[in-house]
């Protein structure tokens, strides 16, 4: 490789990775929209929870099949990456295969990716036959039509193509074959160009050489405008995760302030606000900005894989709702708001809110609160929490909860019971 060569590599690294990191500040500004948590608390707890789910991949392996799959290719992707260490070594000094001085070690590694690659080819492969073929209904619900489809197949026709030049390139290298080590898979391929001359085949392993690095350079870029933004994303989601027992809601501060307000027997009820004080918090969430930053950084992770879906009982009985779709319309309404924010320099009303013009009320009320979802998820995510958020809107400011609810809050607050009639007549069943 000549110095134009090793330029133009420079140059090709620094704009691959300078628009990762443009766009990686992006979703760190949009999830920085949220409200502040404090997930600080149970380090111990939440470093184990990652490594047993997002590294141990713990909760993906309750379905075998697909589990088994997505660890052979997520093994792939961290593995076989290794070697674009290598690959960005000889790019920028113009060296060639710099790690082969180590020998037997170098044969066991690159013996492991070839393996490995092929092993990850043959899973993609069955993944896309589950998807296109046998057509299993969770990748086929309403909102897994157009983009988040093609999205879909995008990344399975990605790891087909990196994988198949990975191999292309050690094959076609003469300088790799001739040392005979660490070759297994691509050993049998490179009989297919024992015909070729020594240029025909160097011109092949250049190519391949050049379209794995500007493949995976790709790749790394695609990410952000994809759901496998959770090959990055799961760990630090599930170490953030909620840990408190499922099925346990959170307290809105605002309300319970107001309550031990009026609990206050030295409070004053007549006395006039404050004028220094800051403005009524609003009750629950009419938009992404008034979700917490957990919930927002669960949208970008969000696999879509529809594990959710499946077992919501909601959506299996003909129910509006989906849980995936609850995610994806989140971070579709966020990234509308960090495009607004891109465009004029700060937020400006648009005249849309993530209730009502992304998420209906119908889905928010077709929810059980069952908590299945939030199970089934590979990585943590908690669709729940927004549909909590958003409900409380709905019934806590504009009162526009279905009248059956109204009614139980109503026979609450006057009976001191869900039912319609007064205290004093709920034993009377047992004169009966």
């Amino acid at each position: 490789m000549n110095y134009i060569d090793n330029i133009a590599f420079a140059i090709l690294l620094i704009i691959g990775i300078g628009f990762f990191v443009k766009n990686s500040k992006k979703i760190i500004r949009n999830i920085k929209l949220g409200k502040n948590i404090d997930r600080s608390d149970l380090p111990k707890e939440r470093f184990k929870n990652m490594l047993k789910i997002a590294f141990g991949q713990s909760k993906m392996v309750k379905r075998p099949i697909a589990g088994i799959l997505h660890i052979i290719v997520y093994a792939g992707f961290i593995i076989i990456n290794i070697e674009v260490l290598e690959i960005i070594i000889d790019g920028l000094f113009g060296t060639h295969r710099v790690f082969s001085v180590l020998g037997g070690f170098y044969s066991f590694l690159i013996g492991s990716f070839e393996i490995l690659a092929i092993l990850v080819l043959v899973s993609v492969i069955i993944f896309w036959i589950r998807r296109m073929v046998l057509q299993i209904p969770r990748f086929w619900n309403k909102e897994m039509k157009g983009w988040p489809k093609n999205d879909a197949l995008n990344i399975l026709y990605f790891e087909m193509v990196l994988m198949s030049l990975f191999l292309l390139m050690n094959a076609t290298d003469n300088h790799f074959q001739n040392l005979n080590i660490g070759n297994p898979i691509s050993h049998y391929i490179a009989i297919l160009f024992q015909e070729s001359s020594f240029t025909v085949v160097n011109i092949i392993e250049r190519t391949a050489w050049w379209l794995h690095i500007v493949g995976i350079l790709i790749f790394l870029n695609y990410l952000y405008y994809s759901k496998h933004l959770h090959i990055l994303l799961a760990f630090p989601n599930t170490y953030f995760a909620n840990l408190k027992l499922k099925g346990q809601l959170s307290n809105l501060e605002a309300v319970t302030n107001e309550v031990k307000l009026m609990m206050d027997p030295s409070a004053d009820p007549y006395a006039a606000p404050d004028e220094n004080a800051a403005p009524p918090e609003k009750f629950g969430a009419s938009d992404v900005a008034d979700l917490n930053w957990v919930q927002l950084m669960n949208a970008y992770t969000c696999t879509e894989c529809g594990r959710c879906t499946a077992v919501c009982p909601a959506n299996i009985t003909g129910k509006e709702l989906s849980p995936r779709a609850i995610m994806m319309k989140t971070r579709d309404r966020l990234e509308e708001v960090g495009a607004n924010i891109d465009k004029n320099g700060k937020f400006v009303d648009d005249g849309k809110q993530l209730l009502n013009d992304y998420i209906s009320p119908e889905e928010l009320w077709a929810c059980t609160t069952c908590n299945a979802c939030v199970e089934a998820c590979p990585v943590n995510i908690d669709p729940l929490s927004i549909i909590i958020d958003l409900r409380r809107y709905l019934v806590m400011e504009q009162s526009a909860a279905p009248q059956q609810l109204n009614s139980m809050m109503t026979n609450i607050e006057n009976n001191g019971a869900p039912w319609q009639y007064n205290q004093m007549d709920r034993l009377n069943w047992k004169d009966e």
